[in-house]
């Protein structure tokens, strides 16, 4: 039987022809996706080579790395931002145009540099280099117009400070990278730059306390020729600081502008003699060693006091036995240092000691300067020069945090330039003083502001209590008193303390107002009147001349009567 085959169709007896021109296809198409997937690879390898290598504030700008997180006052005020700001920059090997013409326009765009400066950088190796950072628009605009194609004008992160010098010491400020260099920004480095950068930070500084404290004591170092002041102002119950500064002031916004004068922090890195503000510490760890029992014991204040080869005397010498309640009042040196005498070298040390008064300060910041003391020489005669704030130096800073030690119950706290709050709780502290020592206290400041030496650091109404200091400045290896550094630190509302200020002028100078005097009575205390006036009702610390401290403690002790 034979079988009949059907016939092949045309289309089917082409295919064996038309295979290697499939073939073909495939190849090329292989060829193709290992085009792009080469492409590819060499894309994500140079931008792991740039995310790297590269400078880090090219990659911001090119890459769009997150900008640092804001600085905040405690009530939410912005301190410290960042913002997109206009750079100019040049790829010499990319100049098309006349390179001595673009040099000559550019030194007239930016005159910080010379015609011949530009021209280098145009016809050097490099491949990219900045010519300016934070530029203006109208800048980048003139720029744009020379119509050079080498010229790279892009966009990065400028961190700003929108409150200007305000608070400059607290902040500190960045360099070109981003990297904080000093100040909150420096310790704040990983927090603002991390995973939370969004969140930010938020300090402790009320920025509208912070004004107020500026403004008072600029213009008393202003009004009396001081070369520098400081200033705090701190919760006596959780260590927060309200408010630091130090002037003069830096810019932050243009920190390479400044001089070293103006970047030296005087309230915590600058360390001082600040005189008989450290007398309330004298006479209360003599309360606490049983030395002194009251306010009425009695002292012989003689007019000059030897102590070796030395001679203590005082401002307001009294000539006679006084209590004392009277020796804080006239701001004896002559009844502390005898005080000092009673407590003694090694218990006078270790109070000090716990008080933190022998260490840097307490408090977030880098700038923090280490106190000087007697150390080794650390004998009798230092023992009661100590006592009345001679022979050891400490920061405005320091003095603060003593006072809140003093007059919060008797807790030394750490000073914080964070905001405490839930996930930064206060610190329990640690017990220094007993209430009865701290609360006994209360008046014998009080005393002082109301009728001894601190008369003009009143503010009526808000009660407060403090002790004025002024001491000699050394000159030429000796002490003088043509040069002094002032304080007074305060204590308000005195019945029930809240806030503590401290107020201080380096070299205040005398002037017709104060008589030819140039003590703290006369020109710093005046200063915490000022800054207590407004910054009481901003704190919730409203007037109240129905209220006053318990002065029974000390009046009665006062030339034998109350006054």
């Amino acid at each position: 039987m034979t079988s009949i085959a059907a016939p092949r169709s045309p289309q089917l007896r082409a295919l064996p022809e038309r295979r290697p021109e499939v073939a073909l296809s495939h190849v090329r198409l292989m060829l193709l996706m290992l085009l792009f997937v080469g492409a590819t690879a060499a894309i994500g390898l140079r931008i792991g080579y740039l995310s790297i290598f590269a400078d880090s504030s090219t990659n911001r700008a090119h890459l769009g790395g997150g900008a640092r997180g804001d600085i905040l006052d405690r009530n939410g005020i912005p301190l410290a931002q960042t913002i997109d700001a206009w750079s100019i920059g040049v790829h010499p090997d990319r100049i098309i145009g006349d390179k001595r013409q673009l040099a000559n326009a550019l030194a007239t765009l930016m005159p910080e540099r010379t015609a011949d400066d530009y021209y280098g950088i145009l016809t050097s190796k490099l491949t990219f280099t900045y010519l300016r950072r934070r530029a203006t628009p109208e800048l980048v605009a003139a720029i744009n117009r020379l119509g050079e194609p080498g010229f790279d004008l892009g966009r990065e992160p400028e961190r700003i400070y929108p409150q200007g010098m305000l608070a400059a010491h607290v902040l500190g400020f960045t360099d070109f990278n981003g990297e904080g260099v000093s100040g909150m920004e420096k310790v704040l480095q990983r927090e603002l730059t991390g995973n939370m950068r969004a969140a930010g930070a938020t300090l402790s500084i009320d920025s509208r306390v912070q004004q107020a404290l500026e403004a008072e004591l600029g213009a008393a170092m202003a009004k009396f020729s001081a070369i520098g002041a400081a200033g705090v102002v701190l919760d006596i119950k959780t260590g927060e600081v309200i408010a630091l500064t130090s002037l003069p002031e830096i810019n932050p916004n243009k920190p390479a502008q400044q001089g070293a004068d103006a970047a030296f922090n005087r309230a915590t890195l600058g360390v001082y003699e600040l005189g008989s503000t450290f007398k309330p510490f004298t006479v209360a760890m003599a309360m606490e060693e049983g030395v002194v029992k009251s306010f009425g014991q009695i002292y012989n204040c003689p007019r000059v006091l030897q102590a070796g080869r030395f001679s203590i005397t005082d401002t307001h010498p009294f000539g006679r036995a006084c209590t004392v309640a009277e020796i804080m009042k006239e701001s004896s040196n002559i009844g502390t240092a005898q005080i000092a005498a009673q407590v003694g070298g090694v218990r006078q040390k270790e109070w000090l000691r716990r008080m933190h008064f022998l260490q840097k300060v307490s408090i977030e910041l880098p700038e923090r300067g280490r106190p000087l003391n007697p150390g080794a020489n650390w004998g009798d005669i230092a023992t009661m020069t100590v006592g009345y704030g001679h022979g050891i130096a400490v920061s405005p800073l320091h003095l603060a945090t003593g006072y809140a030690t003093l007059f919060n119950g008797g807790y030394w706290r750490p000073a914080t330039l964070l905001k405490h709050d839930a996930r930064n709780p206060v610190p329990q502290g640690e017990r220094v003083f007993s209430p009865e020592t701290s609360y006994k206290m209360r008046a014998l400041l009080r005393l002082v502001v109301t009728q001894g030496t601190g008369k003009k650091a009143d503010a009526p109404g808000y009660r407060i209590g403090g002790k004025t200091g002024t001491a000699e400045k050394i000159v030429g290896g000796r002490y003088t008193s043509g040069a002094v550094v002032t304080t007074f630190a305060g204590v308000f509302p005195m019945d029930e303390p809240r806030y503590v200020v401290v107020a201080m002028l380096d070299d205040p100078k005398a002037t017709k107002d104060t008589y030819g005097f140039h003590t703290a009575g006369w020109n710093v205390a005046p200063v915490v009147s000022g800054v207590v006036s407004r910054i009481g009702p901003m704190l919730g610390v409203m007037p109240d001349e129905g209220r006053e401290a318990n002065m029974a403690e000390v009046l009665p002790f006062v030339h034998g009567k109350e006054e």
